[in-house]
């Protein structure tokens, strides 16, 4: 038999974390103004009138520098926990970890000579 008396915690949490954002969005609804101006409604609310096509053409050169930095920014998360449990691990786990941060190293050595890493 399911206790249900188990899973209390479990949908108070699902509930209020259901009503929190519907709740931001009503009162958000209700507080905002409701005069939408044209420069409200412009693409850009800085003053200037935008010249030109909005949908421009970026080199694939801004992507690849991003993709590479989200690579590399979500492998050093890897590597928090284990900096954090290293007396309690043995040796063979930083053996892996050590293997671990020479493969960042081999990729980042990969992309730095094919270019991935050049702004400009």
């Amino acid at each position: 038999m399911i206790l249900l008396y188990e899973y209390d915690l479990f949908w108070a949490f699902l509930i209020i974390s259901s009503v929190i954002p519907i709740l931001a969005f009503l009162i958000s609804g209700v507080l905002a103004p409701l005069n939408k101006r044209p420069e409200k409604l412009s693409s850009y609310e800085s003053g200037i009138e935008p010249m030109g096509d909005a949908w421009l053409q970026f080199r694939i050169r801004y992507y690849m520098f991003a993709l590479v930095f989200v690579i590399f920014d979500v492998e050093t998360v890897f590597l928090y926990p284990w900096a954090m449990s290293f007396d309690v691990v043995g040796v063979s786990v930083f053996i892996e970890a050590f293997i671990f941060v020479l493969i960042l190293i081999a990729g980042l050595v990969y992309a730095w000579r094919k270019g991935a890493l050049e702004w400009s």
